[in-house]
């Protein structure tokens, strides 16, 4: 099965082409430049692996959450593709991808979702596909779900940076991967068990994966945070 995939919900900007096993992969921090670096990228990848988006089986997004507008740029970019292929999306969560990369059974993913605020995620390995523990949320430090104690890892951007989640969790998570953020080459691999278990969908079905409603703090909401 061929595989382009594209995760822009972080800062990170990575582009990955799965065949069968061999995975090309193109990154780079963009910052707020991801609308400038994605298609160059996609066209370099696709000159590297000497392929067509019209040979490709399926294309793949991390749909969030994260940043609005890398999540939409990703989204967007992806349905043209598909749409100009004839071919379905497979979006992915993006801290499912985070989960993949952990490379182990029982993964909490966190990544900063600013403001003082995380987005969460926990996940258990079932064979090559992941049951969700807890759906993807939006937490602070006074609203944190349960998690079953022992054996898990932390990963993300959200641990890094948020002492309270550490802390909320260090019951429960032995081991965290630090410096980590979600990759296209992780989005191919889990768009690939997917779409082999019939979960693709049509491109104009695609949708990004929003939890916030709003993206910065009022000049009150900040004094009252002091």
């Amino acid at each position: 099965m061929k595989i382009l995939a594209v995760e822009t919900s972080t800062e990170l900007c990575s582009v990955a082409l799965l065949s069968g096993d061999d995975l090309l992969v193109e990154e780079a921090m963009a910052e707020n430049r991801h609308s400038e670096l994605l298609l160059p990228m996609i066209r370099r990848v696709l000159e590297r692996a000497d392929a067509r988006a019209a040979g490709m089986d399926a294309f793949a997004f991390g749909q969030g959450p994260g940043s609005f507008t890398g999540i939409r740029i990703a989204c967007g970019i992806v349905q043209g593709l598909a749409f100009g292929a004839g071919k379905p999306v497979v979006p992915i969560p993006s801290l499912l991808a985070l989960a993949e990369q952990a490379g182990a059974a029982r993964v909490l993913a966190a990544l900063d979702a600013r403001m003082g605020e995380a987005y969460l995620a926990a996940y258990e390995r079932h064979g090559e596909d992941w049951h969700c523990v807890i759906a993807p949320s939006l937490v602070d430090a006074s609203v944190l779900p349960p998690l079953p104690p022992g054996g898990w890892t932390g990963i993300g951007s959200g641990f890094d940076r948020h002492a309270w989640l550490r802390e909320a969790y260090a019951g429960c998570v032995g081991e965290r991967i630090e410096g980590e953020l979600p990759r296209a080459g992780a989005v191919a691999r889990l768009a690939a068990v997917h779409a082999a278990q019939g979960r693709a969908l049509n491109a104009e079905r695609a949708a990004p994966l929003y939890l916030r409603d709003k993206v910065a703090l009022t000049t009150h909401e900040r004094q009252a945070r002091l």
